[in-house]
């Protein structure tokens, strides 16, 4: 009988339609978990990397390269990249606010189907326990049928019976969990890697644009420093 009870026909057919239940919050779990796991491998891409080319294409003012290159590079990060290179004319303020803007339009992205996993994570326990209080009100009722008197075998049977539910709620929150605390770190990662190249495409741009601009001050103050400097060698 425990045998019979172990097979998925036996779980199902026993377990009552809680299991149903449980099985189809498995089933969506488990979709949001391979989705999950798709959209981080594509996110995933060398922040630095994508720096260093942005940084040699924005200093010789190819704005028009440095566009090309984050928009093919895949993931959030290159996205935040495109969007204050779209804008390289503006200010250091303004160009901060617009990939402060950009950052939180992936936020979402990011954390799509994270709170389902952890709600599968937790309702399943929940779905489970209901299930084995229900079974176990069965078996009292049965007892209570034949007047009290009943065998131990019938007895354990009932109470397996009952079981199966929290069993396999369990089953199916534990593995949930751990997914749901792997993507949270790698959510809470991946919106650090926006922010810090963010702000490094921010600071590129405006730095390349203050160094035009105090080019031709910090050349004319090397110019009158020379004569200065030719004067005090003639003094010695």
């Amino acid at each position: 009988m425990i045998l019979g009870l172990l097979e998925p026909s036996g779980l199902i057919g026993q377990g009552g339609p809680l299991v149903w239940v449980l099985l189809g919050l498995a089933f969506i779990g488990s979709v949001c978990v391979v989705e999950r796991l798709f959209f981080f491998h594509r996110a995933r891409i060398n922040v630095a990397d994508l720096l260093v080319g942005l940084a040699h294409h924005v200093r010789r003012k190819a704005f028009a390269e440095a566009l090309h290159e984050a928009a093919r590079a895949p993931g959030p990060v290159a996205r935040v990249a495109h969007a204050a290179l779209l804008r390289y004319y503006l200010g250091r303020g303004d160009l901060r606010d617009v990939v402060q803007e950009a950052g939180q339009l992936e936020v979402p992205r990011i954390e799509k189907n994270v709170r389902a996993i952890l709600g599968v994570a937790l309702l399943s326990p929940l779905v489970g326990i209901l299930g084995t209080l229900l079974g176990m009100l069965k078996t009292f009722e049965q007892v209570n049928e034949q007047g009290g008197f009943t065998g131990p075998a019938e007895l354990t049977t009932g109470v397996f019976t009952a079981l199966i539910t929290s069993v396999l709620g369990m089953t199916v929150a534990v593995p949930m969990y751990l997914f749901y605390l792997y993507f949270l770190g790698r959510a809470k990662r991946l919106v650090h890697r926006i922010e810090r190249a963010g702000i490094e495409v921010v600071h590129m741009i405006a730095d390349t644009r203050e160094e035009e601009e105090y080019a031709p001050f910090r050349g004319e103050v090397a110019a009158g420093r020379k004569p200065g400097k030719t004067k005090t060698e003639s003094a010695k």
